[in-house]
């Protein structure tokens, strides 16, 4: 996408919108709740005109502010938010249904493909009301897949699922998507699910995508202040700026790796993630526990310091610290990041 801008009469949906995937990388847009990510996927497959930029595809540009190719010649494959199967068709019904065009022969050998590659080949004849919601999403990815799509496009593809099979779900389409060399795009509002799935992430917020980045560089490298809070857990504590990217705060000094033109004196506000915020029993530093919450492996901790700021600190679970209990911190922190 180049530049796109999508919207209705006064309202503007998408902001300039540029990113790119190159051939079987698969990227995911992620944000809250009508930021607009699903318009730009509606966009990319045809369903929602463009006002202003580019859409290109393998070379080929496919839509522009006056000349929009329809969405059946596009080569784009789509898996829709609640599947969108036949319910009047059986499983190999449904996987064969965009492959008329071919030879019966072929056909069937395609449908056999697809279904054993999304682990369904004994389920050719069922309907798929008789299916689990994580067979059906199985369906859908095999239909969207069967006849060879350029781009495939998954919107919230997970979002009926319960979190257990979410998660292992994501993975294994990732796994299909990867040996198969297909370039991909989804939309969802969960950051576990496009880490698990995307090579590239771009977070958006109110129709700007704020930065397009892989997962490692959102958590660590935000641009600003919203990818920070979005992406991740964390907090901020005060800082001021003591010599250029030298920064001052409360659990010490730190060379900060942001691009923040600063002067020295200036106010500033230093990201802190859990993982940053070391349990220490040998420390001097302490912090006094205000919230825990327990996550099998490990506990969340919130951490008042003496001024009364919170950190947030994940501990291995063996240490079970009551609230109120003074533990010993230190900072092992590689990525400083500070806002203004």
């Amino acid at each position: 996408m180049d530049q796109v801008s999508v919207g209705y009469g006064a309202k503007s949906v998408l902001a300039q919108l540029s990113f790119g995937l190159a051939k079987g990388e698969i990227g995911c847009l992620l944000g809250p709740s009508g930021c607009g990510k699903t318009t730009a996927l509606r966009a990319i497959a045809g369903f929602e005109p463009i006002r202003a930029g580019r859409i290109h595809l393998n070379g080929d540009i496919i839509a522009t502010a006056t000349a929009q190719w329809p969405p059946q010649q596009r080569g784009i494959g789509m898996v829709f938010q609640d599947y969108a199967l036949f319910p009047h068709l059986t499983v190999a019904g449904n996987v064969g249904f965009g492959l008329g065009a071919l030879p019966r022969q072929e056909r069937r050998r395609r449908v056999a493909e697809l279904l054993e590659v999304v682990g369904l080949a004994g389920h050719a004849d069922d309907y798929t009301h008789a299916l689990s919601g994580g067979q059906q999403q199985r369906v859908a990815l095999a239909r969207a897949l069967a006849p060879s799509p350029r781009l495939l496009l998954l919107d919230e593809p997970f979002s009926n699922l319960d979190v257990e099979l979410r998660e292992r779900l994501s993975q294994e389409v990732r796994d299909i998507l990867k040996s198969r060399g297909i370039t991909a795009l989804l939309v969802t509002h969960d950051q576990h699910e496009a880490f698990a799935l995307a090579d590239k992430i771009g977070v958006m917020a109110e129709g700007r995508l704020l930065q397009w980045d892989s997962a490692y560089a959102l958590y660590h490298e935000p641009a600003d202040r919203f990818v920070a809070d979005f992406v991740g857990e964390g907090a901020f504590l005060p800082a001021t700026v003591v010599a250029p990217g030298e920064l001052e705060f409360e659990l010490g000094r730190r060379t900060c790796q942001s691009t923040l033109v600063c002067e020295p004196g200036q106010k500033v506000q230093v990201l802190l993630r859990p993982d940053d915020v070391l349990h220490d029993d040998s420390s001097q530093r302490h912090a006094r526990v205000v919230k825990k919450a327990f996550r099998g492996a490990q506990f969340l901790y919130t951490l008042a310091l003496p001024s009364g700021a919170t950190v947030l600190s994940l501990v291995p679970s063996h240490h079970d610290h009551a609230i109120g209990e003074a533990i010993g911190i230190r900072l092992e922190i590689d990525h400083v990041i500070a806002f203004a």
